[in-house]
């Protein structure tokens, strides 16, 4: 992995679990069912842990959603995030049912004595709080003061905090997500500027999977390659699943985490064998190497493919009903179309 350039962050914790400081950049998603919902909640925090989530957060709308809560923390073994607007009351029932940390803004969760006594509580459990703005959302004052850009964002940032440090409460992580990547990248570096507290990366409202992942992908690698940020979720009108997946993506094309890569060319004339198709039986059977620094090639020409590629641990290039096992550049054996993918799994899991 890349050398680390991240800019230097206080560090905060969900249980034993750290955001900021030296911490790796962790993936977030959330829950698309009610919380109280449990046989629903439960499930879905059973795939995106084993997709990789590692940190899992849900709306708490009702008492019902708080009560849910230590039922989930006997199933997770990754730390939840309570959403909560506007009623400290269930800010306050979630923490007293277990929750990790907070996603709320301390200026209208409640009047200014019931942020006190949350934050009290808070304090008492030593919960996170993530202060989470958006641009849909900004204070009516400093849309007329500034119009709709980078100042309102942070303006409406340090409000929050404010309040929180006047209590004394710095477990603080903040959010500033945005539809428009250019108010999302904007909002971001001035905010690393003017404090240190660990930041959340999210372009909201990013879209469908297709064009919500490529929008998403350029704001928070462009980002995370400035060293902004320290979680991140990618947020897609999709399965929060596959929000995990892209995250993880991002991360390991810009070298921030282990994964496996599977690089595949793109077809042409000289292509013989479906590529698609074995590009994506690769990708299926590579599943239990997705947390191995691995790279993967799946070539279509078996006459350029193994030079080419030759950056690869391992790869395949196809010809006319047969193939090419290769790794590292080397051919190591010629085999039927059929069984490229099933010979290519014995290889690598050989060499393990």
């Amino acid at each position: 992995m890349k050398e680390n350039i991240r800019r230097e962050t206080r560090p905060i914790f969900l249980g034993g679990f750290q955001i900021g400081g030296s911490a790796p950049i962790s993936i977030q998603s959330m829950l698309s069912v009610k919380t109280s919902d449990l046989d629903g909640a439960a499930l879905q925090i059973r795939r995106l842990i084993a997709a990789g989530c590692e940190i899992i957060r849900f709306s708490v709308m009702d008492m019902d959603d708080a009560r849910a809560i230590r039922s989930l923390k006997r199933i997770s073994s990754v730390p939840l995030i309570a959403d909560i607007h506007f009623d400290h009351k269930l800010a306050i029932a979630a923490i007293t049912n277990g929750i990790d940390a907070l996603r709320i803004n301390p200026g209208n969760i409640g009047s200014a004595q019931g942020v006190e006594s949350l934050v009290a509580v808070a304090k008492a459990h030593r919960i996170p709080i993530r202060i989470g703005v958006n641009g849909g959302s900004l204070p009516k004052d400093l849309l007329a003061k500034y119009g709709h850009g980078k100042e309102a964002m942070v303006e409406a940032a340090l409000r929050h905090v404010n309040i929180l440090e006047k209590l004394g409460f710095l477990e603080i992580k903040i959010s500033a997500k945005a539809s428009s990547i250019d108010l999302m990248l904007a909002s971001y570096r001035e905010l690393s500027k003017r404090v240190n507290y660990p930041l959340h990366l999210g372009l909201t409202e990013s879209g469908t999977l297709l064009s919500g992942s490529i929008k998403s992908s350029v704001a928070l690698g462009i980002l995370l390659e400035e060293g902004i940020g320290d979680t991140i979720r990618v947020s897609l009108s999709a399965d929060p699943v596959q929000e995990v997946m892209v995250a993880k993506q991002i991360l390991i094309a810009l070298g921030l985490r282990k994964g496996l890569n599977i690089v595949s060319c793109p077809t042409c004339g000289r292509t013989r064998i479906n590529l698609i198709a074995l590009a994506e039986r690769v990708e299926e059977a590579l599943a239990e190497f997705q947390d191995e620094e691995l790279t993967v090639a799946v070539m279509g020409c078996a006459v350029n493919g193994p030079g080419e590629a030759r950056e690869a641990d391992f790869g395949i290039a196809g010809g006319v009903g047969e193939g090419l096992i290769f790794a590292r550049g080397e051919i190591i054996a010629k085999v039927p179309e059929q069984n490229l993918v099933e010979e290519l799994l014995k290889l690598i899991r050989e060499s393990r």
